[in-house]
């Protein structure tokens, strides 16, 4: 299974205090108490989650000026964020879709619960990670500060097998690096993918749609889907489609593609297949730069895959952070991840995850500014 190894220390001046992690209440839920959890580090940047799934309500980091907003997408209130469905949050048992309506392991189908008319499931069905209640406890350390984050999914959860016990840990260091690493259990085989589903803008969360931001994807091929964006298994490579952002890009001069694969997704919304890389190793999946502000965020990943969504079916239906309403591309998620529907095509890298076996993931989200280089890469 996967494995995680630490980032390269980056070249930081020295912060004027350590990194400190507090949580406090965040709002009164019929199943229980929501905490909310601030991670700050000694360069001004602030990171806020709560344990409804691990929700990140807020990431603010500063521009090549110094002004300081936040790079995600928000809600107005607890309320607000009680709605929000998989917003910005952990998803699983399985990230993605399932088409189908289920998959089959050791010759024993299991139907997934929350199948459309088309047999797929999205993001592991009704009531799956997203909203579930996450315990949580923080820790503080001299070049650090974060919360582990714990759920116990129970055997037959939405159609699963295997009670899977997971552990999210968020961390915030000095370097302005946010990582979040997954590990999980399970007592039957079962599968697994887990990601993280937030939104981003790096102009800052009122600056409205991401089409003059500026994005590379180290990914040379994606996995085309059908109609009902099951992928048909085949590795499409990306040179002379929509999809080749291998080279620095402006999103906007994409996301309106006739390309038919575009147009099924109404924009980006396809899993990109990352160019190989040591097993295990985090790697650079993408980068992305904000010419008005400066600010730029890099992701690495140990998983081989990331779907990028544009925000393509925001509406103008959710509120945001400021009251103001979210339409098309305000957003852009990076979930990094295994493949969709990987149980149901086995050339697919395999989720399968048995007992004894232990499921590790890292993803990391490095900030800075245009004034100094994108952060040094871990060392391989």
């Amino acid at each position: 299974m996967r494995t995680s190894i630490l980032a390269a220390t980056l070249a930081f001046p020295a912060a004027a205090h350590g990194a400190t992690a507090s949580i406090a209440p965040f709002g009164e839920a019929p199943d229980g108490a929501v905490r909310l959890i601030t991670l700050a580090n000694g360069h001004g940047m602030t990171v806020r989650f709560s344990t409804r799934g691990g929700a990140i309500t807020a990431i603010e980091v500063s521009d090549r000026k110094g002004r300081i907003a936040s790079v995600v997408l928000g809600r107005p209130d607890f309320a607000g964020w009680e709605k929000a469905g998989s917003f910005n949050t952990v998803v699983g048992r399985y990230a993605n879709r399932i088409g189908g309506g289920g998959f089959t392991l050791d010759g024993r189908f299991y139907p997934i619960a929350g199948a459309n008319a088309h047999k797929v499931i999205l993001h592991g069905g009704p009531n799956a990670f997203a909203s579930r209640m996450w315990t949580a406890e923080t820790f503080e350390r001299p070049d650090a500060a974060g919360a582990v984050m714990s759920y116990v999914s129970a055997d037959g959860e939405n159609g699963f097998p295997g009670a899977l016990t997971v552990r999210m840990t968020y961390t915030l260091t000095e370097s302005n690096v946010l990582r979040i690493d997954y590990r999980a259990t399970t007592t039957k085989p079962t599968v697994v993918n887990l990601t993280n589903h937030t939104y981003f803008n790096l102009g800052g969360d009122e600056s409205g749609p991401v089409y003059n931001q500026i994005m590379q994807v180290f990914a040379s091929k994606v996995t085309p889907t059908d109609a009902d964006q099951i992928p048909t298994g085949e590795l499409l490579a990306v040179d002379g489609t929509p999809f080749d952002f291998r080279r620095p890009t402006r999103i906007g001069d994409r996301v309106f593609s006739p390309d038919p694969q575009m147009m099924i997704g109404q924009g980006i919304d396809h899993n990109f297949v990352l160019d190989p890389a040591p097993a295990g190793a985090l790697r650079t999946a993408v980068r992305l730069q904000d010419p008005e502000s400066g600010r730029q965020m890099e992701v690495r990943t140990t998983e081989p895959g990331v779907q990028i969504y544009s925000g393509n079916r925001l509406d103008g239906t959710i509120v945001g952070a400021h009251g103001r309403t979210l339409r098309q591309s305000d957003g852009i998620a990076f979930e990094t991840q295994h493949f969709p529907d990987s149980p149901n095509k086995p050339a697919f890298p395999t989720t399968v995850l048995r007992p004894g076996q232990v499921f590790q993931s890292t993803t990391e989200y490095a900030f800075s500014t245009d004034a100094t280089p994108f952060p040094e890469e871990p060392a391989r």
